[in-house]
């Protein structure tokens, strides 16, 4: 993670991250949590390499890596603000969290990114049976401060910018694969790390398929296009959808498609605000569907956290059980597809205010 901001960006700091985990420890009844997730013990710590665990306790936490990262993690844990509170072993000694897990009895693993070998070997260690935990850090990551929501912001400029020079290439003849790399570069050109995810272009009956992959298929007059991407910009990420007729008059049965689509995306977007139940959004967006016929095209939830993960908390679905809350970024992405004719997909990313929302993704959503 880095700490050194891009211009106009407020610095990534984890202060204060650990003791709010730890105020989660007893009342989920553990006494330590080993934190196995790559991601999550960069948002606890600042480091970013691709091998680590982080033990946390109520008195220590202590991150331990290999030799590859001797160098770079204690300079990233003291560059992101956590230098005070986590003691960093590299060099592949694992013997200070061995030691750590023999004196606990209530352990928490993250039942989502243990190895089934490692939990087999910490097995042998603890003084008690180790507890599954799911979502303790996760639930902790979906409030994002203002330098994570400054970077999601930034790469959600950098997909908007890239689009708008993509786009006068989205005629007929231009190829899905074509397009898709056309995407990843401007994206890349436009100072994002990488790509959010793996570009999605789907034309004509492909775009009937939420998660077509991009292939040779040239498009044609009359198609349906529906482009799904995003960037990343210190490993923090956006998320934005965008559908198109290739030609035809702005009537007919796509254009009416895609304005249902719009006029149900509009309705989510309505009511995103602190405090109102999540599954209302998708509410808003289904209802307007199936107002318009198109209950049944509309096959996936509405939305999704973003952040260091392209998918993480909440969810937003007719599923969903929380209230949104001021500090959460989401996607507002309803669709409905026809097989053997084609989709639409309209998808923005929005930071949740105290009295609506911001919309990060800025490209123009015209019929």
């Amino acid at each position: 993670m880095s700490t050194v901001p891009s211009a106009g960006l407020a610095p990534l700091r984890v202060d204060g991250r650990l003791d709010r985990l730890r105020g989660l420890l007893d009342p989920a009844g553990l006494d330590a949590l080993l934190v196995t997730s790559n991601t999550n013990v960069r948002y606890l710590t600042g480091f970013t390499g691709s091998a680590g665990s982080l033990w946390v306790d109520v008195d220590r936490a202590v991150l331990v890596t290999d030799g590859r990262y001797r160098d770079q993690a204690p300079d990233q844990v003291a560059a992101a603000g956590a230098v005070a509170d986590v003691v960093v072993v590299s060099g592949g000694d694992r013997s200070p969290i061995t030691s750590l897990a023999a004196e606990r009895s209530r352990v928490g693993l993250e039942a989502g990114s243990i190895t089934w070998s490692e939990q087999l070997r910490l097995v042998d260690l603890l003084s008690g049976p180790p507890v599954a935990t799911d979502g303790l850090v996760e639930g902790l990551r979906e409030l994002k401060d203002e330098g994570e929501v400054d970077r999601i912001a930034e790469a959600a400029a950098i997909a908007d910018e890239a689009l708008a020079g993509v786009l006068p290439s989205i005629l007929a003849g231009a190829v899905e694969e074509e397009i898709a790399t056309a995407l990843d570069h401007a994206v890349r050109s436009g100072g994002a790390s990488d790509r959010a995810f793996e570009t999605i272009v789907a034309a004509g009956p492909n775009s009937a398929l939420p998660h077509a992959r991009p292939g040779p298929r040239p498009m044609l007059d009359g198609d349906l296009v529906v482009c799904d991407f995003g960037a990343m910009v210190d490993g923090y990420r956006s998320d934005m959808t965008r559908s198109l007729r290739i030609g035809g008059t702005g009537t007919g049965r796509a254009a009416d498609l895609l304005g249902a689509v719009l006029d149900a995306q509009l309705a989510g977007l309505a009511v995103v605000a602190d405090g109102v139940p999540i599954a209302e959004v998708d509410a808003a967006c289904r209802s307007t569907l199936e107002a318009a016929g198109l209950g049944d095209a509309f096959s996936h939830g509405t939305g999704h956290g973003v952040g260091l993960d392209i998918h993480e908390g909440p969810a937003v679905s007719s599923t969903s059980t929380g209230t949104l809350r001021a500090g959460q970024v989401v996607t507002v992405e309803p669709g409905a597809y026809l097989g053997g004719f084609g989709g639409v997909r309209w998808e923005d990313t929005v930071l949740v205010t105290a009295d609506g929302h911001r919309r990060l993704t800025l490209s123009p959503k015209e019929l």
